[in-house]
C-alpha cells in the first residue's frame, strides 16, 4: 500500500464505500463515456507543493508517439467528443502538437491544463498563438490573486510569469472571446476545502481585473487530495488525521453523480486505463481494463461498469464537492 493510503486510512473514520451505504446510495458506476483525460508526462518546470502527480523537472515518465498513435486510431473507432491533456505540463511532451492535430483532425475538441509559465519557457514561446489558432480550450492553476501565495505553493517567480502570460493570452482573445476559453483554476493552500466557487470567481475577476487588467471566463474551486506530494506535507506538519476528518465531516451526497471518474476516462503516459485521475497515481487501475491499454479494451466493456474507489474519494466529494470541472453542487 503506497505510504499516502497508509497516512489517510484511519480507524476513526469508515471506508468511502460504508459512507456510500450509509447514505443509501449505490456502489459507483460508470455514465456514458464524455472525455478521455489523458496524461502525456510527468515531466513539468514546476514542482508545486500541491502536486498530487509529484511532477517536476527530473521526471522521465514521457508517452511515446506510438502510443499516442495507438490511442488515435481507438478515438477514431469509438465515440469521443472531447480529450482533456494533463501533465506535468503536457506541452513539454516533444509530440504535443502532433498529438493535438491528430485529435483536431478527428473532430475531437481539445482541452489542455496549461500551468502558464511554460508558455515562457525557451522554445515554447510560440504556442499562445499556436492554441489560440487551434482554438483549444485552456484551463491554467492560479491558486490565488496574491504574489505571496502562489509563490509558496508554486515557486519563487511564478505568480508574476504567470500575470505576464495572463496578458499576453487575453491579448489573442483567450478570456475574453467565446471561442477562446480561459478557465483559471483555484485550491487552497492549506489543509483545508475551498470557499464558494462563485464568491471566488467574483474575487478572481475584480482583483485580476482592478490590478492587471485581466480577463477570465471560469474558476474552477478544486479540493487538494491527500495523495503523493499534498500528502507528504500533511505528514510533516501533523495534519493528516485533521484534514481526513474534515473531509469526511463534510461528506456531501449530492456530489456524487457528477464525479468525473462517471464520465471520463483516466489514461496514463503508458495508455493504461484508470477510473480517475487520482486512481491512476495511486496505480488502483480500473476493474473492467485488466491490467490492458486502451486500444485493446472495446467500449462496450466499460458500460455501467464498478468505479474503483478508495478514502481519497472523499476529497472529490467534501463540501462543494470537487472535479477537474470545478465545484460538483452549487
Amino acid at each position: 500500500m503506497a505510504l499516502s493510503e497508509q497516512t489517510f486510512r484511519q480507524p476513526l473514520v469508515p471506508d468511502f464505500g460504508t459512507s456510500l451505504e450509509r447514505m443509501g446510495l449505490p456502489g459507483l458506476y460508470r455514465a456514458p463515456l464524455q472525455a478521455l483525460q489523458i496524461n502525456l508526462g510527468r515531466l513539468c518546470n514546476q514542482a508545486c507543493e500541491h502536486c498530487h502527480v509529484d511532477a517536476g523537472p527530473k521526471r522521465t515518465e514521457i508517452m511515446t508517439w506510438n502510443t499516442m498513435q495507438n490511442i488515435l486510431h481507438w478515438c477514431a473507432q469509438n465515440t469521443v467528443k472531447m480529450v482533456d491533456l494533463t501533465g506535468g505540463a503536457p506541452e513539454m511532451n516533444p509530440h504535443f502538437k502532433s498529438f493535438v492535430d491528430g485529435l483536431l483532425a478527428l473532430d475531437i475538441s481539445v482541452m489542455s491544463r496549461c500551468n502558464l509559465t511554460i508558455l515562457m519557457e525557451p522554445g515554447y514561446e510560440d504556442l499562445i498563438n499556436w492554441y489560440a489558432e487551434r482554438k483549444i480550450t485552456l484551463v491554467s492553476s492560479l491558486p490565488c490573486y496574491t504574489r505571496e501565495n502562489v509563490d509558496a505553493q508554486r515557486g519563487r517567480g511564478v505568480f508574476d510569469k504567470s500575470i505576464q502570460v495572463l496578458q499576453c493570452l487575453n491579448r489573442v482573445g483567450y478570456g475574453i472571446d467565446d471561442d477562446l476559453p480561459l478557465d483559471l483554476v483555484y485550491n487552497p493552500i492549506g489543509a483545508s476545502l475551498p470557499g464558494a466557487q462563485a464568491k471566488l470567481e467574483q474575487d478572481y475577476k475584480v482583483r485580476l481585473g482592478d490590478a492587471f487588467g485581466i480577463q477570465f471566463h471560469h474558476l474552477l474551486a478544486l479540493a487538494n487530495l491527500p495523495i503523493n506530494r499534498f500528502a507528504h506535507m500533511l505528514e510533516r506538519t501533523g495534519q493528516c488525521e485533521s484534514y481526513q476528518q474534515l473531509l469526511y465531516d463534510n461528506f456531501n451526497p449530492q456530489t456524487v453523480d457528477g464525479l468525473m471518474c462517471r464520465h471520463l476516462l483516466s489514461i496514463d503516459w503508458l495508455g493504461q486505463v484508470y477510473d480517475c485521475d487520482f486512481n491512476q497515481m495511486l496505480d488502483i487501475k480500473a476493474g473492467f481494463a485488466a491490467s490492458r491499454p486502451l486500444w485493446q479494451i472495446k467500449s462496450e466493456e466499460f458500460v455501467s461498469a464498478p468505479i474503483a474507489i478508495a478514502d481519497h474519494c472523499y476529497g472529490c466529494t467534501a463540501g462543494a464537492g470537487s472535479s477537474c470541472g470545478g465545484a460538483l453542487d452549487a
